[in-house]
């Protein structure tokens, strides 16, 4: 009898339970999804007469909070008109709610900084509410509607247009930050919630050269006289088969032509295997925005074909060496492009994997910060010294509990420098928790490209060290202050800085 009766408790203990066996930290789940959108913004008469109707779209990703609240973040480009290199950061807040199983009512707003190309956009900052329909279909939804948008710094863009989108569906699975360097072996973590296919990522920073081509009488040929953009930045990259994968790709100027040239691409590519895994070869192909630093792209709209090949270092680490062009569809701006990187692989989020070579999972920290930075007195080009106020998007990867990889992107929001904007990476280290496991200290050294607005950063190469400290008000949310220094490397911008946001910190289950 007292065999029975256990085993019918085992059989009803839940399953919650079993994802806790030896410690293994609970599997968490965050739904989400990605929305890209477009709309028509109407150009006031100031400066070019009858100019057409600028042409921004944007990719984001948010997070359901709720079942209707969400929250997340987003970037602008434009993709047609004549301002192509108008780029903006901003945040995302609203709310979707169903009035019936296909159709949904989302109301929100989004408010960042930025522009360029020569537009009247001001400091930046601008704010871009909507309220749309939605229809939604198995695996995507689509909704349109009003907006408005605002570069109310001082800009004179400013009016109504319908928006139109497209969302998919991307959630992901984490754990609490506090396990962030815990390892367990693959044959316990298959006993638990973890037992679910891993996802494959790739995450490369690399340097880039554009090499402008063209006839003789191509504006960009004239201007620069054949010269090479040297750009600096990262690709991120999520297999969603074997072999396919989509990929999201950001560069900024730093040498080569005047500062403030950028580009931002999303596409999709095919990986090929040879040489016992240890050789591969990459076919991508994307489309996005790019444009500034002088460079005429018209409205902005880029393709960019190209070919990897890529070799192992150690492990998970590989350099890759590409070949391709950046051009708009006519070929009015046309450049070849070739660069070198190093990117990193990884199997995260699962122990389900091909891969027999894995077999342990650690848990990795990962933070995602979105602050407000003052650069006091920045100086320009040609305008007085002025306070300089910018949005920034921070991505932390953990080396181990104490070291961590950053990624910096910003974009001027007041301060009367609305086409200045950042890309930037570098390494830093924080402490342990103290004050009653409250708050943490931390040192970090960022450099890359920036540019535009005026600023005074030659071509575009910048320093920036500071220091400061994280405290805890959540489990996953943090507040953060720092002060550093920011100067230029050929420019005059020397300046001290504060900052102040708010992070968002995970642990991710790696493969290894």
């Amino acid at each position: 009898m007292k065999k029975i009766f256990y085993l019918l408790l085992v059989l009803t203990i839940p399953n919650p339970l079993f994802s806790q066996i030896k410690g293994v930290p609970e599997k968490i789940s965050q739904k989400g999804f990605a929305k890209i959108d477009f709309l028509l913004i109407e150009m006031p008469l100031t400066m070019m007469p009858n100019e057409q109707n600028l042409g921004f779209t944007g990719i984001h990703y948010n997070l359901l909070l709720d079942k209707s609240f969400y929250t997340g973040i987003g970037i602008y480009g434009a993709v047609s008109g004549f301002r192509g290199g108008f780029f903006t950061l901003g945040v995302n807040a609203g709310i979707k709610k169903h009035f019936s199983k296909k159709f949904y009512i989302d109301t929100g707003f989004h408010f960042g900084g930025g522009g360029g190309a020569g537009a009247a956009d001001g400091g930046g900052a601008f704010i871009l509410p909507h309220f749309n329909v939605g229809y939604q279909f198995k695996k995507i939804s689509l909704n349109s509607g009003w907006s408005y948008i605002n570069f109310f710094d001082g800009g004179n863009i400013k009016g109504h247009q319908i928006n139109i989108g497209i969302e998919i569906p991307l959630n992901y699975v984490h754990a609490d930050y506090k396990v962030t360097e815990n390892k367990y072996k693959l044959l316990d973590l298959e006993k638990t919630d973890w037992y679910i296919n891993s996802k494959r990522t790739s995450l490369m920073l690399h340097l880039n050269n554009l090499m402008i081509k063209g006839e003789d009488k191509n504006i960009n040929v004239r201007k620069f006289n054949g010269s090479t953009i040297k750009l600096a930045g990262f690709e991120l990259a999520n297999y969603f088969s074997k072999n396919w994968f989509t990929f999201l790709k950001v560069d900024g100027a730093y040498d080569g032509i005047r500062a403030g040239y950028m580009d931002v691409f999303l596409g999709a590519g095919h990986h090929f295997e040879m040489n016992k895994k240890r050789t591969n070869i990459l076919v991508k192909f994307g489309i996005g925005a790019g444009g500034g630093g002088g460079v005429d792209t018209k409205g902005g709209f880029l393709l960019y074909p190209d070919i990897s090949l890529e070799q192992q270092l150690y492990n998970d680490v590989f350099l890759s060496l590409n070949k391709g062009f950046v051009m708009s569809p006519d070929a009015h701006f046309y450049t070849s492009s070739f660069g070198v990187g190093v990117k990193y692989y990884v199997e995260i989020n699962g122990v389900k994997t091909d891969n027999s070579a894995l077999t342990f999972g650690q848990f990795k920290g990962i933070d995602v910060i979105v602050k407000q930075d003052l650069y006091f007195n920045a100086r320009r080009g040609k305008l007085p010294k002025e306070d300089l106020h910018q949005i920034s998007l921070q991505l932390n990867l953990y080396v181990n509990k104490n070291i961590f990889i950053a990624g910096q992107t910003s974009f001027a929001n007041f301060g009367n420098a609305g086409a200045y904007a950042e890309g930037i990476v570098g390494v830093g280290v924080k402490t342990n928790p103290l004050f009653h496991n409250s708050t943490t200290l931390f040192t970090q050294f960022l450099g890359g490209a920036a540019g535009g607005g005026d600023v005074s950063t030659g071509q575009g190469l910048i320093i920036k060290p500071s220091l400061g400290f994280d405290y805890e008000i959540s489990k996953t949310l943090s507040i953060r202050t720092s002060g550093g220094f920011v100067g230029a490397i050929g420019g005059q911008l020397n300046s001290p800085f504060i900052d102040l946001g708010i992070k968002y910190n995970i642990s991710l289950l790696k493969l290894k």
